[in-house]
């Protein structure tokens, strides 16, 4: 399984872009996607951007998986994003199927009464 990640343009060089976010910076082939300008967003796989998205998407995406860190319970990779780290022990507001009853998962999966 993938993950693309949000990461913002901080420079940029022929084929390639220096972006940061999710706690760190790194260095991406921009082949996929083309040149892309400076503050704008990318959603990387690995190490190539796939998609230029705008910062609503960007905000979406690391929401996103500031909930699967959450509910892994893991801490947040929020070094230096301004933003508050994610507590391992609060709620994250939703139950992984693993931690659901046989009953509650027949329900998720339409299954009830079947």
């Amino acid at each position: 399984m993938c993950i693309g990640l949000p990461l913002q343009v901080i420079a940029t060089r022929a084929g390639f872009a220096t972006v940061a976010g999710r706690g760190g910076q790194r260095e991406v082939s921009t082949a996929l996607v083309g040149e892309p300008a400076l503050g704008q967003w990318l959603l990387v796989f690995i190490d190539g951007a796939r998609e230029l998205i705008d910062p609503q998407r960007a905000a979406e995406v690391n929401a996103t998986l500031d909930l699967v860190e959450a509910a892994m319970g893991g801490m947040g990779s929020d070094i230096g994003s301004g933003r508050s780290p994610v507590q391992p022990h609060n709620d994250p507001g939703f139950a992984l199927p693993s931690a659901l009853s046989a009953a509650q998962l027949a329900t998720l999966t339409g299954q009830a009464g079947t």
